[in-house]
C-alpha cells in the first residue's frame, strides 16, 4: 500500500523513529493490548459456551485465563512488526525493534505454557455432559486428564525453555537415556500410582462423587489425580491416598448400592402369647410391604428369632431404596408401626428395669 509507505518514511523525531512509524507503532501496540482483552472478555467465552458439554459454562460471564490474553497480544504484536519490516521499509531503529520483537516472542511462548496449564482446568467442560447418566465416570476421567494435561504441559515446557536457554537437547536426552534407570527405581513408587491412577480410570471401582470406604478412610472422593486420591471425610477433613493403596485395597463403594437395608429386632415379655406374636409378625410385614418406600417384597419378613432367659426376640428385615433419607425415614416409621401393632395386641416389650423392681 503506497499510502502506508509514504506514511512511514520521514525524518528520525525520536529514537530513529519517523513521526508515521511511531504512530504506527504506537497503533500495534494498542491493538495487540485490545485484542488480548477481546480474546479473554469476549471470544474465549463465546467459544467455550458454543463448544462445551455442560451448562455450567457461561458465555457471558467467563472470563478466560488473564495468560490467554497477553499470549494472544504478543503474538499479534510479532506478527505485526515481521509483516511491516518485511513489507516495508519503516523508519525505525532496526536493531531496537529487533530485540523488542525477540523480547515479545519469548515471552508469548512463556504465555503460552502458563496459559496452556491454567486451560487445562475447562478440559472438564468437554468430557462431563450434564444430566448424563455416566456422569460419574466423565468426571473421574476429566480428574486424570486434568493431571495428565498439566504433567505434559510442564514437560514439554521444560524442554521449550531448555532449549530457548541454549542447553543442548540431543545431550540432554541422551542423558536421561543413561540415568533412566536410576530414575526409574528411585520413582518405582510414582510409576505404581500413575498406573494404579489408570486402573481405576479403567475399572472404576469408585468415580469422583462416590462414597468409599478404602484402607481404613471413609469418605467423598473428591478427585483423582495421577499420583493421589482425594477424600473428604465426615468430618469435611481432606484426606491424600496413594493410588496404588486404592488399587491394591478392597474398595466399599457405598453409591454402588442398588438398595438398603432396614433390619429391625423387638424385644417381648417372655410371657408372650405366641398367637399374638404370630400375629404381630404377620401385620407388621404386611404394613411395611404397602409401603411405597419398600421394596423386594420376596425377601421381607418378620419371624420370631430367638427365647432368651427373660424375654421373646423379634426380628425383620426390609429393602429400601438407596437413599439415605428413605432409609431413616422407613426406620423410623416401622419403628413406630411395631410399637402401635404391639399395643393393639397387648403386647409388652421386654424392659429390664420393671422386671427388677418386681
Amino acid at each position: 500500500m503506497k499510502i502506508l509507505t509514504d506514511f512511514l518514511e520521514g525524518e528520525e523525531i525520536f529514537e530513529g523513529f519517523s513521526q508515521g512509524t511511531l504512530i504506527i507503532f504506537l497503533v500495534v501496540i494498542g491493538l495487540s493490548i485490545g485484542l488480548g482483552v477481546l480474546a479473554r472478555r469476549y471470544i474465549f467465552p463465546r467459544l467455550m459456551y458454543l463448544f462445551s458439554k455442560t451448562e455450567r459454562i457461561d458465555g457471558k460471564t467467563l472470563f478466560a485465563p488473564v495468560s490467554l490474553g497477553w499470549m494472544v497480544g504478543t503474538l499479534f504484536f510479532t506478527q505485526a512488526i515481521d509483516y511491516l519490516t518485511l513489507n516495508y521499509n519503516p523508519v525505525w531503529n532496526q536493531d531496537l525493534i529487533s530485540n523488542i520483537n525477540e523480547v515479545v516472542f519469548t515471552g508469548f511462548i512463556i504465555l503460552m505454557l502458563i496459559a496452556a496449564y491454567r486451560l487445562v482446568d475447562y478440559l472438564d467442560a468437554f468430557i462431563v455432559v450434564e444430566g448424563d447418566d455416566d456422569i460419574a465416570s466423565r468426571r473421574s476421567l476429566a480428574s486424570v486428564a486434568e493431571s495428565v494435561g498439566r504433567v505434559a504441559v510442564v514437560v514439554i515446557g521444560a524442554f521449550v525453555i531448555a532449549g530457548y536457554a541454549g542447553v543442548d537437547l540431543n545431550g540432554l536426552i541422551a542423558g536421561l537415556g543413561i540415568t533412566g534407570l536410576a530414575l526409574a527405581l528411585a520413582a518405582k513408587d510414582s510409576v505404581s500410582n500413575i498406573f494404579g491412577a489408570i486402573s481405576i480410570l479403567v475399572d472404576q471401582p469408585f468415580n469422583v462423587g462416590d462414597w468409599i470406604i478404602v484402607d481404613g478412610v471413609e469418605g467423598e472422593v473428591v478427585n483423582i489425580g495421577l499420583r493421589t486420591t482425594l477424600i473428604r471425610t465426615s468430618a469435611d477433613t481432606m484426606i491424600t491416598v496413594p493410588n496404588s493403596n486404592m488399587v491394591n485395597s478392597p474398595v466399599e463403594n457405598f453409591s454402588k448400592r442398588r438398595f438398603r437395608r432396614i433390619i429391625p429386632k423387638f424385644e417381648f415379655e417372655e410371657n408372650s402369647n405366641p398367637t399374638k406374636l404370630k400375629e404381630f409378625c404377620e401385620i407388621l410385614l404386611n404394613r411395611v410391604n404397602e409401603d411405597a418406600r419398600s421394596i423386594k417384597e420376596e425377601d421381607s419378613w418378620v419371624r420370631v428369632q430367638s427365647f432368651g432367659t427373660a424375654m421373646v426376640v423379634v426380628a425383620g428385615n426390609f429393602y429400601c431404596v438407596s437413599s439415605a433419607s428413605t432409609q431413616r425415614e422407613l426406620n423410623e416409621d416401622i419403628l413406630m408401626m411395631a410399637r402401635e401393632t404391639a399395643e393393639k395386641l397387648n403386647l409388652v416389650f421386654f424392659e429390664p428395669r420393671l422386671r427388677n423392681n418386681k
